[in-house]
């Protein structure tokens, strides 16, 4: 039986009126009138995906499965678990998880970008690998930040180098330079190869340190000449918190009671601190290698990445006040501090006690300063009221030892929750401000950030124009207050399978169709926003001229 689906795709007619060019749109109490020409000619704009979250061909040429392969094809995968997006943990609200989706095919990149030279002619091949990086040099993107799979350059863990995978890799790399894209690659975005999870537990185990710096080794010498911005790890704190306190993220360990999911292997209380000391620690090492062995060479920057909410105290009482700033120190301190002070903060040793590992004098000064900048990842601002009875627990997880409730500011009180974020574009500025004052004006790159809304085949995301307009005039005022800023991405590029509800929601400047068997790619409203942006086009005014229709049809 044959069920045909339309896609309304609507036609965006944009009507500029003026001759100046700068944003006047919206308003929210940050610079609200600004152009591409008002930041620093140094500054990189951008968008950013993952390797799971588009490529697909997951066991094609040499690739081995990933630990978030795994994740998504196992029961935890298929169900249905309520979780509070924007507060990265579950409610009673929305319900979370794949439902039976994966990232096997996801937006099929690897066929978009990849060439078999021995099967086509070279043009060929450069019309291929072109297909989506045509899409970003025609938005006026100026860099893109995209994932390594280490499962498909190297599916062992260690050892060998697929060949295949390299040859993806670099082609890739090419063409965004031929372009003039600028390459930012991330080594780690929550993809640790389950044969390293299968042989000693991945990052619970010391020796991930090891094989981590191994395959770093490999992407320095492969691919260094040409890429100079480096990310180690993606979102390390919600890493560790997602995968082995809460257990709803790749590799889903935890334990009861704090596991969201059937915990059926990990250890809730220690799991969290063992996995981030051993991302701390190889972090270091690799910068170190980096700093010995190739930036003489190759000229280029390595950083980590952090997920960073803003934080405000949920009443002026002393108590959520002092419950924030724990809230700071337990979200960006527990990886924050160590970079620059070389040790976690004093609140986080002492609540977790004998959980939280402890660095050795050694460890202690090659962690120190191991950074050329910081990656944030931020979308929303929480807030924090005190929760002083978590510490009365003998058995307690990260969440636990910070001893405060995060409440989202959309909650109606019926835990209720918005399908998108709310704009809020003042706790960026703050948040920048922050690490400015508390971590000694680190450079920072926005690595992601944007708006997410349900994935309905709608290209008029006029709420995700209305988002990036406040949040990029709140970076320029950060800019302006004197944040060490060096580039913004806006997540994602294009609608991909995203880490919490696969294919429900999507975050993307680009619509991909995947009802589709080509998994078309339609601009939305927001590509045509931040392209004008980019190119320093006119924006005063907008007038959409909607026409829409039943392009095609789809069927199963």
């Amino acid at each position: 039986m044959s069920n045909h689906v339309y896609l309304h795709v609507v036609s965006i007619l944009l009507v500029v009126v003026g001759n100046y060019n700068y944003v006047r749109v919206f308003v929210y109490g940050v610079v609200d009138e600004y152009g591409r020409d008002d930041f620093p000619a140094e500054f990189v704009f951008g968008s950013g995906t993952s390797a799971y979250q588009v490529e697909g061909a997951v066991l094609e040429d040499g690739r081995s499965f990933s630990i978030w392969d795994t994740f998504a094809h196992s029961e935890y995968g298929s169900i249905g678990v309520a979780v509070d997006f924007a507060a990265r943990r579950p409610t009673s609200s929305i319900s979370c998880f794949y439902s039976g989706a994966n990232g096997d095919i996801a937006c099929d990149g690897y066929h978009k970008y990849k060439c078999n030279f021995n099967s086509f002619l070279e043009s060929d091949c450069m019309w291929m690998l072109q297909e989506d990086i045509q899409l970003m040099a025609d938005t006026g993107l100026e860099a893109y930040r995209f994932s390594i799979s280490w499962s498909r350059l190297v599916p062992n863990g260690r050892g060998s180098v697929n060949v295949k995978g390299l040859q993806f890799y670099n082609d890739f790399i090419n063409r965004l330079i031929t372009h003039g894209i600028q390459p930012h690659v991330t080594l780690h975005h929550d993809d640790l190869p389950q044969i390293l999870e299968d042989e000693y537990g991945g990052w619970i185990s010391r020796k991930s340190v090891k094989d981590y710096v191994a395959y770093a080794d490999v992407c320095f010498r492969e691919f260094g000449d040409r890429v100079l911005h480096w990310t180690t790890i993606n979102e390390a704190n919600v890493y560790a918190l997602g995968g082995y306190d809460v257990g709803f993220l790749p590799p889903g360990r935890c334990s009861s009671p704090f596991g969201y999911i059937n915990c059926s292997r990990g250890d809730s209380t220690t799991e969290p601190y063992l996995a981030a000391h051993h991302m701390l620690l190889a972090h270091a090492s690799t910068v170190k290698l980096y700093r010995e062995k190739y930036k003489a060479m190759q000229h280029g920057f390595v950083g980590l990445n952090v997920f960073a909410y803003w934080f405000e105290p949920y009443t002026n009482t002393t108590e959520d006040v002092k419950a924030t700033q724990r809230a700071h120190d337990f979200y960006l301190g527990w990886f924050l501090n160590p970079l620059v002070n070389g040790d976690y903060p004093e609140i986080v040793k002492k609540n977790a006690g004998n959980r939280i590992p402890t660095f050795t004098e050694l460890e202690s000064e090659r962690i120190k300063g191991s950074f050329d900048f910081i990656g944030i990842n931020h979308y929303s601002t929480l807030y924090v009221k005190d929760n002083p009875s978590s510490l009365e627990t003998d058995t307690r997880d990260v969440l636990g030892d910070m001893a405060a409730t995060l409440i989202y500011g959309g909650d109606d009180g019926n835990g209720s929750l918005p399908t998108q974020f709310l704009v809020n574009p003042m706790g960026l500025e703050k948040l920048l401000n922050y690490l400015k004052e508390e971590y000694e004006n680190p450079p920072i790159y926005i690595h992601e950030n944007g708006q997410e809304q349900p994935r309905n085949g709608t290209l008029t995301d006029t709420p995700r124009v209305e988002y990036l307009h406040a949040y990029i005039g709140a970076l320029l005022d950060a800019v302006r207050n004197g944040s060490n800023m060096m580039g913004y991405f806006v997540w994602s590029f294009f609608d991909l399978f995203e880490l919490l509800d696969g294919y429900n929601s999507g975050f993307g400047l680009y619509y991909v169709d995947l009802d589709d068997k080509e998994l078309t790619r339609y601009p939305k409203l927001s590509a045509h926003w931040y392209a004008k942006f980019l190119k320093g086009k006119n924006m005063s005014d907008i007038i959409l001229n909607l026409k829409v229709k039943d392009s095609f049809s789809a069927s199963h």
